[in-house]
């Protein structure tokens, strides 16, 4: 029997809530014994509740939402402005150098980045256009978000840019800061700009690409307990495959090792590790006993001193590339043009894969490997993420923060590819991960 669902999410108006509607259309063939087909279609509706932390820390956040927005709500815009910065915004808080230049030449850059990334997607399709929504904030800040779906090679891509004044409860701080910060802030002001892009191609074997890049300060004033006065910058390029083809993926990684090095040869060796532990669904246990040894040299792990219960995964969600965050111990001038650099090698790291394997013929069971891989995607967005995490936690723009997910994908119980088999090598490779240049 084959079983085929597909699903749509439905968030309320208002968010964020701690339940969301989902509509599920399962088609089941079946061949009975008498040698008939049967075709049987089910449409169902239900509410289901996130995962229980993360359901209350939404009710948290609703209930001090109530009382005091930590984001102004957007409005639409008809046209783009020259800058989304505030018009007082002439000194920056976080430092008395001259910081504002910081936040404007961030802004000019991510903005160039976008037109030129959205140029080229739609060169690769060769017919579809992005929608284009620009919306702004009364207190400053605002962003462009353009979304390409159902094109001839692009199943949905989104590139987004925003420029965001806000103030963080403390959940949102602890989200945008590394795990372990022993910092308890109160609210905390701050000014965030990135660019954020995931590009999901139609073909399965034109890989998922993801980027982005931010700069990030926090505005409290001096001495506030908790919430000192600082700047970071954070962002990264990562291939998702559903097949491996070596080529494409040591060429990806050459082109980010090529920005890397021209700073720092240390970059390229710190940032892919760094890339490789972040995008992991980790492994999970119902019991927090600490003498269980778990060890990961095959597809299927191997369980020493114990029972492994309940296992989330315990693999990459692709084949990485880099990653950084929280990053201010080099000269902010440095680490802007680094972000730079880094920006503008997205297009000539991935878009000459995507011209190799955009018309490669393919199967339907390519095609499922590639849903089921997009429902790893999924999964690490909704539960990991750190960036969206902290936009749901701010009450940030929600179809901005969901773009990154796909329009399809899937999840069958218990799927298990065979040894051996491509699919298999590709696993195998998110598991154990690889070093592709030197």
């Amino acid at each position: 029997m084959l079983t085929t669902t597909n699903f749509a999410i439905t968030y309320p108006a208002t968010f964020p809530s701690s339940s969301s509607t989902i509509t599920s259309t399962t088609t089941a063939t079946c061949s009975s014994t008498l040698g008939r087909t049967r075709t049987r279609t089910r449409t169902r509706t239900l509410t289901t509740t996130l995962r229980t932390a993360t359901r209350t820390n939404l009710l948290r956040l609703h209930a001090s939402q109530s009382s005091s927005p930590m984001i102004e709500k957007e409005r639409p815009e008809t046209n783009r402005p020259l800058t989304f910065l505030r018009e007082s915004d002439g000194h920056s808080p976080a430092s008395d150098s001259g910081n504002n230049s910081v936040r404007a030449r961030f802004e000019s850059m991510i903005r160039e980045a976008q037109d030129a990334v959205c140029a080229a997607i739609e060169a690769v399709d060769g017919g579809g256009k992005f929608k284009e929504d620009v919306w702004s904030r009364p207190g400053g800040g605002g962003g462009i978000s353009r979304v390409l779906q159902d094109g001839a090679v692009w199943e949905k891509a989104g590139v987004n840019v925003s420029v965001v004044y806000g103030v963080m409860p403390p959940e949102a701080y602890r989200a945008a800061k590394p795990a372990g910060s022993e910092e308890k802030p109160g609210p905390v002001p701050f000014f965030a700009a990135g660019i954020s892009s995931v590009l999901h191609p139609k073909n399965p074997f034109a890989p998922t690409l993801h980027f982005n890049y931010r700069y990030f300060e926090t505005d409290a004033p001096k001495d506030t307990p908790g919430a000192p006065r600082q700047w970071w910058f954070g962002g990264g390029t990562d291939l998702t495959p559903a097949y491996i083809f070596e080529e494409d993926v040591q060429h990806f990684h050459s082109v980010q090792k090529g920005a890397c090095d021209k700073f720092d040869s240390s970059f390229y060796p710190r940032f892919k590790k760094w890339c490789d532990d972040y995008f992991y669904i980790k492994f999970n246990t119902n019991s927090e006993k600490s003498d269980m040894v778990i060890l990961r040299t095959t597809v299927s792990p191997v369980v020493e001193k114990g029972c492994l219960k309940f296992v989330h995964r315990g693999e990459r969600r692709g084949l990485g590339g880099i990653f950084f965050d929280d990053l201010n111990n080099c000269d902010q001038e440095m680490l802007l043009s680094f972000a730079t650099e880094c920006a503008n090698s997205v297009v000539p790291a991935y878009i000459p894969i995507i011209e190799k394997r955009k018309d490669l013929p393919f199967t339907d069971q390519h095609k499922a490997w590639q849903q089921l891989r997009r429902g790893r995607y999924v999964e690490f967005n909704l539960v990991y993420d750190r960036g969206t995490t902290f936009g749901l936690k701010t009450g940030g723009r929600i179809e901005s923060i969901l773009v990154s997910l796909p329009l399809t994908a899937r999840w069958e119980y218990d799927h298990k590819p065979e040894e051996g088999s491509e699919e298999w090598k590709l696993l195998d490779a998110c598991i154990n991960p690889r070093e592709w240049v030197q």
